[in-house]
């Protein structure tokens, strides 16, 4: 029971990380400092879908429901959690970069702003 519920925390802690890469950036509209956090977050995040490896949370979550009695399930995190709600078919390679860059252009667009916002502001 104990790391069935452990396995529970990490898929909550793994879906809110997943959230952060994609849609951090608008923390940092709010405040700058976010950036330290989720820059390196977005490009881990976009780095696991590009090279197709399986994140640590993943590994993780697979080993505690092992010890708790649970099967681990087959593919990686966004595969078993996220395509289900996002998407009705099975994870491809070219999901995979789609998403990958989803994450990269979301966040680009919003720190370019940002960084257009900031030398306007210095031109006045």
């Amino acid at each position: 029971m104990f790391f069935r519920a452990c396995a529970d925390v990490v898929v909550v802690v793994h879906f809110a990380f997943a959230i952060f890469a994609v849609l951090g950036g608008v923390l940092v509209l709010k405040r700058k400092r976010w950036a330290w956090l989720h820059v390196p977050a977005m490009l881990w995040a976009a780095l696991i879908e590009f090279a197709d490896w399986m994140c640590p949370l993943t590994w993780l979550e697979d080993w505690l429901l092992e010890r708790g009695g649970g099967t681990p399930y087959a593919g990686d995190f966004v595969e078993h959690y996220l395509l289900p709600i996002l998407y009705p078919d099975k994870l491809t390679r070219s999901l995979q970069i789609t998403l990958g860059l989803l994450v990269v252009v979301v966040n680009v667009v919003i720190y370019a702003w940002l960084i257009r916002q900031r030398l306007k502001t210095r031109h006045y």
